[in-house]
């Protein structure tokens, strides 16, 4: 690829960044707190989730400079297992992975970005989509520096609500003990409950490896990079609940939504509100547009496999796949007038840990078949540990999930094996192209 169409660590990572902040860290904490009641606890569930991110990134790192293509887990599952279990994880992604949260992204801006001006929030919702749309379609580029601007604006605000609000002073009842009743908070099922909540907060922490064949020097950045962004991503959500426990008493956070409003009140006095719209508002719109620059290029790497998938697959002189992200715009758009948005996502969320699971999982094949390391490549730190640490929590979370919501989690089930099918029929068609061109 022309070197000029390559991007920085720098604006890779933004990407991580903006890819994972979302709506999830300033509602959950409300939900946690109705069932866990020690400021020590809930601050430890954030920091826990970002550590199983943090795991998650540093196996990832391995992954990718082994296979230095842009695709991520369908790269990973194809090399390492078989090339239909990639296919269905990419099938996933391509069909409705990244379209329903960039469509559940674009309701909460029109939302959120409705307290500031007067327009509908499906308006709001469909005019931010077509134009990142149209902005990342025009130039590769100016979308990852457009992110960048965003994202560094975000990162800004939610620092300026932390210093602000540490400086305004606790609220009378506020404290942070390491007692015993502490301690059995954090072992009663309640803390594992919240830790699902944490763990799709934290989702996105993998989004570089998506975009390895735009990156510079994939080889060795993409490591730093998914490190990186994961563990500024955890800073910042360890700091920010701290804050909001800091500033609201715990009483009035039990199953509350509306968390970071509460904060701002307190903090801001009336203008918190306004103040926190333009926080979401612009973390949600650099989610939306690296979701557009991360969601194409899935497709665009199973494409380029496949003939009859091959248009998808083809970049523009910008270096973007144009039809690849026109179909992703399109199935976002649809799905903005589905009614059925948590349900979709707790489906998604489901399906895309099992392959988030088999990804981290191959690293132990990986091993296993080279025998001999090759200490010129970026090892995993802390292997074995890491990796079976970060498997065993996603799977006990997935348990959780699947006890608590089947019927999702069958149909996640479902349409990952309607992805089955649709891989054995282009294969067939394939062989089928092949034989009479012979």
């Amino acid at each position: 690829m022309n070197q000029g169409k390559l991007i920085s660590p720098v604006l890779a990572t933004a990407i991580v960044v903006s890819n994972m902040i979302g709506t999830g860290v300033y509602t959950s904490l409300g939900l946690q707190a109705a069932g866990v009641h020690s400021v020590l606890a809930l601050v430890f569930i954030w920091i826990t989730g970002g550590l199983v991110a943090f795991c998650g990134a540093l196996t990832y790192g391995e992954l990718a400079v082994r296979y230095p293509k842009s695709g991520g887990e369908y790269i990973f599952l194809s090399k390492i297992f078989h090339p239909s279990l990639g296919f269905m994880s990419g099938f996933i992604s391509m069909t409705i992975g990244f379209a329903a949260p960039m469509a559940i992204s674009a309701i909460a801006l029109g939302t959120y970005a409705g307290n500031l001006i007067p327009v509908a929030p499906v308006i709001i919702a469909v005019v931010v989509i077509v134009s990142l749309t149209v902005l990342n379609t025009s130039s590769f580029r100016t979308g990852t520096n457009f992110n960048f601007i965003t994202a560094a604006i975000n990162v800004s605000l939610i620092l300026t609500l932390c210093i602000i609000g540490f400086v305004k002073g606790h609220h009378p009842d506020f404290q942070l003990t390491f007692r015993q009743s502490d301690v059995k908070e954090i072992i009663n099922p309640a803390f594992a409950v919240s830790l699902v909540y944490v763990s799709f907060a934290y989702s996105g922490w993998n989004s570089a490896a998506y975009i390895t064949h735009q990156v510079k020097d994939p080889v060795r950045n993409l490591p730093l990079i998914l490190i990186s962004g994961t563990l500024i991503v955890l800073f910042l959500y360890t700091l920010l609940n701290f804050i909001f426990l800091y500033t609201v008493p715990m009483q009035e956070l039990e199953g509350q939504i509306d968390i970071a409003f509460l904060a701002a009140k307190n903090i801001f006095g009336p203008s918190g509100g306004k103040f926190v719209a333009l926080i979401i508002s612009i973390g949600l719109i650099a989610s939306i547009n690296s979701l557009l620059i991360i969601g194409p290029r899935v497709t665009q790497a199973i494409a380029e496999d496949y003939k009859l998938l091959r248009f998808l697959g083809t970049e523009n002189k910008s270096g973007s796949p144009f039809f690849a992200t026109i179909f992703l715009t399109t199935v976002a758009l649809l799905l903005i007038g589905t009614s059925t948005f948590e349900q979709i996502m707790t489906l998604i969320g489901f399906t895309l840990s099992i392959f988030t699971i088999l990804s981290v999982t191959g690293v132990f094949v990986i091993r296993y078949r080279m025998r001999k390391n090759n200490e010129e490549l970026y090892h995993t730190f802390g292997y074995p540990f890491i990796p079976v640490f970060f498997i065993l929590v996603e799977g006990c979370m997935m348990l959780y999930v699947f006890a608590n919501r089947p019927v999702q989690s069958l149909i996640g089930i479902g349409i990952t094996l309607i992805g089955s099918v649709v891989y054995f029929m282009l294969l067939r068609a394939g062989k089928n192209d092949a034989k009479q061109n012979q």
